[in-house]
């Protein structure tokens, strides 16, 4: 899809010079914004598609281990005697 807006974007500036200096402000035109879309960083559909995926997951992983956290801090102030504090690292 970026490829074919920077062709719309280079014919446009292609047509709009004189025959004779066409070919050369178009591949003008087209070294610019494909420096500039570089800088930017963008990313294609697909990539983010996938790290769209991986955040969901992540998500569904967080989630999933909070519930587990709070179902044995449940238990812990349920159970019996004082809860056993974990060993400090030294």
């Amino acid at each position: 899809m970026l490829t074919r807006i920077l062709d719309q974007i280079a014919a446009t500036a292609r047509a709009a010079v004189p025959p004779e200096f066409g070919q050369d402000v178009e591949k003008n035109v087209r070294a610019v914004l494909d420096s500039t879309f570089q800088r930017l960083r963008l990313v294609t559909r697909e990539e983010f598609e996938v790290q769209q995926a991986v955040l969901q997951k992540t998500r569904e992983m967080v989630e999933r281990l909070e519930r587990q956290v709070a179902e044995l801090e449940a238990k812990n102030a349920t159970g019996s005697g004082p809860a056993k504090k974990p060993p400090t690292a030294v």
